[in-house]
């Protein structure tokens, strides 16, 4: 369990913090923006599970999720290392659970004839915004490992099928479809 009896330390005044490792960088650091991205997600998520209460499936995965996201957050905030002992890594079951859930709701809605646009029902918009929260994430991920930082395999791959998932769980909470906003091409012309 994590106790936290003082919220502000003022170490952080100058623009700087201190990863899982003790390590100190700036605020801007992309391993920063990556885990800050994650926790931006984990945040839209809560937004949506206002709305999800309803669907006691949906709701339960997008919980677990939010529980993966702080592992996320905890993983990305810690370089992984060689010598390392047990710290929290993201697991391969994780992103194999993420795809048999997007499996098993995408097997319950109509095939896609268009492009979606972000919208519907309350709780579909909140996880469209989550989906493009955690793609940002994924792309400050790769720009970490192409900047020469490290980045786990199953974080990486975690953060790839995460927008897929909230991709699918916006589908389903769309009446499974029935409230699916699509893009009609050139509309505005």
């Amino acid at each position: 369990m994590v106790t936290l009896n003082k919220i502000y330390t003022r170490t952080g005044d100058a623009g700087a913090t201190r990863l899982a490792t003790g390590q100190q960088v700036s605020k801007a650091a992309l391993r920063v923006e990556a885990y800050g991205a994650v926790d931006e997600a984990n945040a839209c998520l809560g937004l949506a599970r206002l709305h999800t209460a309803a669907d006691s499936d949906l709701d339960a995965m997008l919980a677990r999720v939010q529980n993966e996201l702080f592992d996320l957050g905890a993983d990305l905030a810690a370089p992984p290392r060689p010598d390392e002992p047990l710290t929290l890594r993201m697991v391969e079951s994780q992103v194999e659970r993420l795809e048999r859930e997007i499996d098993a709701m995408n097997a319950g809605l109509p095939p896609l004839a268009s492009f979606i646009l972000p919208g519907g029902t309350p709780a579909a918009a909140h996880l469209h915004l989550a989906r493009t929260v955690a793609r940002r994430a994924e792309r400050v991920a790769v720009a970490m490992t192409e900047a020469g930082e490290t980045v786990g395999p199953a974080a990486m791959k975690y953060l790839n099928r995460l927008s897929d998932f909230l991709f699918v769980a916006a589908r389903h909470a769309n009446d499974r479809g029935a409230s699916e906003v699509f893009w009609r091409s050139g509309a505005t012309r």
